[in-house]
């Protein structure tokens, strides 16, 4: 089944992060992309021990649209080779946390992350998570779950915390 976890609210890696634990507990081979990202969150180093593969990083710390064209071009090549490097370890879960922004900021092999999602092995769960999913996505979930923000303590001025945000 396709998981797709999106919008604009807080909750979107949580719940994939929480289906990653229910699929590890269940014996369950999980591998995890993190597009776009580098450093890892809280929930990382636990997964890891637990068996789960992650597989983040790209150029610089710099966010896409800070990024030169050649920042650009091996922050690509990175996702490119993250995502490959997944699929290879066979898992019956595939979290692909922010496809979304991947795919919508060009990021990605395209064709690559659409085969991923679109031709996966019977019985392999795929999540993908991020604000605004591509048409595409949508219509191929299983899951489609929009995560709406009502309220935020960032609204507030309240920075990201440790052990809830990251």
């Amino acid at each position: 089944m396709i998981h797709l976890y999106w919008g604009d609210g807080k909750g979107k890696t949580t719940a994939a992060m929480g289906l990653a634990l229910r699929a590890l507990a269940a014996g369950q081979k999980v591998a995890v992309v993190q597009f776009l990202k580098s450093a890892p969150s809280g929930e990382v180093w636990s997964l890891e021990a637990l068996g789960a593969k992650f597989f983040r990083g790209k150029s610089t710390e710099k966010f896409v649209a800070q990024m030169d064209d050649t920042e650009r071009a091996e922050t690509r090549r990175v996702q490119d080779e993250n995502l490959r490097a997944a699929l290879a370890t066979e898992p019956d879960t595939l979290i692909l946390d922010e496809a979304c922004a991947a795919w919508g900021l060009d990021m990605v092999d395209r064709a690559l992350l659409r085969q991923t999602v679109e031709e996966a092995p019977a019985g392999r769960e795929i999540v993908l998570t991020g604000r605004d999913p591509a048409d595409w996505m949508r219509t191929c979930a299983d899951y489609d779950t929009e995560m709406r923000c009502h309220r935020h303590p960032y609204q507030k001025g309240v920075r990201a915390r440790k052990g809830v945000e990251f």
